[in-house]
C-alpha cells in the first residue's frame, strides 16, 4: 500500500483536470492505496518572494502552503494535476511547487503523475507544462514521473466527463503499484 497524495490545482471545483483527479483516486483506491486530494481552489498560497526566512524554519507567509509541503514530504506518490492557462501550468500549482524551494532536496523516492487538461485540440501543445512539471520532479532527488494524462480539447467545466481521458486517468491510477 502506498501514501498517495493527489494535488488538483484547478482554480474551479469540479474542473476538468479536479474530474481527472477523481478518477485516477477511483483506480488508485482499487488497488488499497491511502489517498489524499488536496483541492488548491479556495486556499491560499502566496509566491515565494526569495527571502529564504524558510532557511530559518519558517517560511514569512501563513498560508497553507507549509501544511501541503509536509503531505508531499510523507507520500510516496504525488499525483499534480492542472488546468493549463497560456501553455504552462496554472498559477496556483506553480506557487506551491516554488514554495519547496527549502525542502526539495528532501523531496526524495517519489513517484509523480501528471493530469494536465487545455483547450487547445494539439497534444504538441502540453510540451511546455510537461517540461515545467519534469523540471521540478528532476530536482527530487531518485524521483521520477510514471505517467500522465494530457486531455485535449477540453474547455468548458465537465467537458471532460464522456471522453477517452477519464477511463486514461483511471487506468493509471490502478497502474500504482
Amino acid at each position: 500500500m502506498k501514501n498517495i497524495l493527489v494535488i488538483s490545482s484547478s482554480p474551479r471545483k469540479n474542473g476538468n483536470s479536479d474530474i481527472l483527479c477523481d478518477h485516477f483516486i477511483r483506480g488508485a483506491q482499487e488497488n488499497g492505496h491511502k489517498i489524499e486530494k488536496i483541492q488548491l481552489a479556495g486556499k491560499t498560497i502566496n509566491p515565494c518572494i526569495a527571502c529564504y526566512a524558510c532557511k530559518k524554519g519558517k517560511c514569512i507567509h501563513d498560508d497553507a502552503a507549509p501544511e501541503i509541503i509536509q503531505k508531499m514530504l510523507a507520500a510516496d506518490v504525488i499525483v499534480l494535476a492542472t488546468p493549463v492557462y497560456f501553455y504552462s501550468m496554472c498559477a496556483q500549482l506553480k506557487s506551491l511547487i516554488d514554495r519547496n524551494v527549502m525542502v526539495y532536496p528532501d523531496m526524495t523516492d517519489k513517484e509523480f503523475y501528471f493530469l494536465v487538461t487545455m483547450a487547445d485540440t494539439a497534444q504538441e501543445m502540453f510540451r511546455g507544462t510537461i517540461e515545467a512539471l519534469n523540471g521540478f520532479v528532476a530536482c527530487c532527488e531518485n524521483s521520477k514521473c510514471k505517467g500522465s494524462v494530457c486531455a485535449s480539447g477540453v474547455y468548458e467545466r465537465g467537458s471532460v466527463n464522456g471522453t477517452r481521458f477519464t477511463e486514461e486517468a483511471y487506468l493509471l491510477g490502478k497502474s500504482v503499484k
